[in-house]
Formats: C-alpha cells, sequence, structure tokens
C-alpha cells in the first residue's frame, strides 16, 4: 500500500469566505484547499502519493493527454452524518470502475486500496469543505483522476501517468428542485459505437455528448438521451447518466450493459436495491419504440435517470424531431422511493446492511 507525504498549503481560503461558499456551493464551482498526487512510470510503477496545494498541474506541451486522449476519471461524493463523520458512497466500486477504465485506454491501474487511500487523504486535510449535516442536499464532490503526462509525439500507450484527486463542494445538480427533466432524442448523434470506449469512464466520451447537449438545449430540452449506434434502434443513455422504466406490472426494466454503456454505481445499487422494494428487475435491449409505445398506452408509468451527481432524477417528456410524450409531470412513487432510500443511505439515516458506505473521517 502506498504511503502519502503532507504539503498543507498555509494560505487556506478563510473560514468566512468558506462559510459563504458552502452556503449556496452550486455544483463544481470552488475547488477545495489541497489534491492528491500519485506519479507512475513503467519502469518504476507507483510512486508513493502526495497531498499538496491545489493548484495548476505543470505539462509539457506534448504531453500525451493533450494529443492523444489518454485521460480517465471518477466521480464520488464524501457525506457529512450528523454525529459528524464523514462517508463515502461505495468508493470500491469506483475504484474497480477506473481500472476497467484504465485497461480500456491503457493506463495503468491503480490498486483499490490505494485509491481509497487517496480520497481519505484529501477528505481528511479538506473536512472542513464537507457541507454540515441538515443542509438539503449537499456534499462534497470528488474527482479522482488519471492522465498521460509522458512528453511525446507518437500514437503509442504512455510511459508516465499521473493520478490526481481534487474536490468540490456540492449542492443539488438540478438547481430546479425535483421535478421531471425533459429529454432529447438524439439521432443525429451517437455517444459510443461498438468496440469503442462507451464502457469507459473517459473525456472523450463526454465530449462526443456535448453536440446532443447542444442540440437538446435548442429544442428546450434539460438533457439528451442517445440511442445504439449501429441501428439507431436501441435506448442506451443520457450524456451522463443511466435510464430506469418503471411498469405498471411492477417491473424495473434498464438498459442492458452491451460495451458502449457506462456502468454507474448507482445503477448497479438500484438494480439490487430493487428485490427489496418487490420489483422485478430487468436488464435488457429497449426499443426507443417502446418507450413511446408503452407512455402512449399507461405501461411505462415512470422513468428516471441516475448517476452520482443527480442521484436519481425523474423523466417527464421525451422530445424528438416530429413529436413529443409526456409520461408524467410529478416525480413517481417508485422513483422517489428509490431516491430516498438511496439518501438515507448516503446520509447515515437508516442502517447500511450491505455494507456500502465507508467511513473517510
Amino acid at each position: 500500500m502506498l504511503t502519502f507525504t503532507t504539503n498543507s498549503r498555509t494560505d487556506r481560503l478563510p473560514e468566512e469566505e468558506r462559510a459563504r461558499i458552502l452556503a449556496d456551493p452550486g455544483f463544481g464551482k470552488t475547488m477545495t484547499d489541497h489534491m492528491v498526487r500519485i506519479r507512475w512510470t513503467r519502469d518504476g510503477g507507483w510512486e508513493n502519493g502526495e497531498l499538496l496545494p491545489y493548484g495548476p498541474i505543470p505539462l509539457d506541451p506534448a504531453a500525451g493527454v493533450l494529443h492523444y486522449g489518454q485521460e480517465i476519471f471518477e466521480g464520488l461524493k464524501a457525506y457529512r452524518h450528523e454525529d459528524g463523520s464523514i462517508w463515502s458512497f461505495r468508493p470500491e466500486a469506483n475504484a474497480e470502475r477506473l481500472q476497467r477504465s484504465a485497461r480500456r485506454l491503457a493506463l495503468p491501474e491503480l490498486a483499490t486500496e490505494d485509491f481509497i487511500e487517496s480520497i481519505k487523504v484529501l477528505v481528511q486535510a479538506d473536512q472542513d469543505w464537507v457541507p454540515e449535516y441538515g443542509t438539503g442536499e449537499t456534499s462534497l464532490y470528488l474527482r479522482p483522476f488519471m492522465i498521460a503526462s509522458e512528453a511525446f509525439l507518437g500514437v503509442r500507450p504512455s510511459n508516465e501517468a499521473t493520478y490526481y484527486v481534487i474536490a468540490s463542494p456540492a449542492g443539488a445538480y438540478f438547481s430546479g428542485g425535483i421535478s421531471p427533466v425533459s429529454l432529447w432524442l438524439s439521432t443525429d448523434y451517437a455517444r459510443a459505437g461498438d468496440g469503442g470506449t462507451g464502457a469507459a469512464k473517459c473525456g472523450g466520451n463526454y465530449a462526443s455528448s456535448l453536440a446532443g447537449q447542444v442540440q437538446a438545449a435548442a429544442h428546450g430540452c434539460d438533457q439528451v438521451v442517445f440511442l445504439d449506434s449501429s441501428t439507431h434502434t436501441y435506448i442506451e443513455e443520457l450524456g451522463g447518466m443511466n435510464l430506469f422504466f418503471v411498469h405498471r406490472d411492477g417491473r424495473l426494466v434498464t438498459p442492458e450493459l452491451t460495451g458502449t454503456i457506462l456502468e454507474g454505481i448507482t445503477r448497479r445499487s438500484i438494480l439490487e436495491l430493487g428485490s427489496e422494494l418487490g420489483l422485478s428487475v430487468e436488464e435488457r435491449r429497449i426499443p426507443i419504440q417502446e418507450w413511446k409505445d408503452g407512455v402512449a398506452s399507461g405501461d411505462i408509468t415512470e422513468i428516471f435517470a441516475c448517476g452520482t451527481a443527480a442521484v436519481v432524477t425523474p423523466v417527464g417528456t421525451l422530445a424528438w424531431d416530429g413529436g413529443t410524450c409526456t409520461v408524467s409531470e410529478e416525480p413517481g412513487e417508485t422513483t422517489m422511493t428509490i431516491r430516498t432510500r438511496l439518501l438515507q443511505m448516503q446520509y447515515g439515516e437508516v442502517e447500511d446492511t450491505r455494507g456500502w458506505m465507508t467511513r473517510l473521517v
């Protein structure tokens, strides 16, 4: 297991200014005082890590990440419980997904215990940035990421990589509150293709989703939903969230993982919780026509999206070039039950019978 040296900053943000930010943190707007860094080389492997003041990253203009996109990242949160302790939700699953992403992007794998220790080191140093318990859906958002840092111009895996963790206090992802979002069905763009990087959490997948998001906004929608790139028939995911469909007969259905969909930690957790709620859980390919027909017939009663940042968000309207369909203008009962169950566990308000929570401080 790696060890970490500490280089604390002497000019931390004043308490009054930090309190002002925490009163209305938004999402991803302000970074905390410190970050974590671990270096890797092909010859020497992982070096011991270090905690250092947050600031610009020294990067050669020829660094591989800038030219060939060798980059991966994760997203998870630190939650303050009522007793003042700070916890994270299933960080080992984030570590395992980072390892899968690293294999796909030809980057080094960071051991699970070193991943978890890296977030503990940062949260312990910047624990004053974790919002107080009882201040709504507030948390400290953690962003571990890894980049190819070797300076070279040539298409091959980098011989050097650097792993970082930064953090930002976060409020609710959607500032409008818990109301159904509208989605634009993208028929011009695909998020990922067969044999590509769709199952990895890398920046390129998000970059490829942005044109669709711009198109969605131009049509007055909150988010974009993508179809498979091969047939343009099957539902995949949003730009950054997975989808679930609640059926009248008690089925909870989500698109199956085909190698082009990112396996969300929240998605996995909902699948495991579904049976506890008396739902029949299905993972399968879902034609987009099934969405339209199911809403029209009343067979599909609720739709929601899920992810670390937004937790669980109800979906109301799907719009496309030539039509719309609305499942509901209010959050559904099953959607809100699942959402509440997850939040209660994350904030320590119910017993963690599954061992999903890890104490950080």
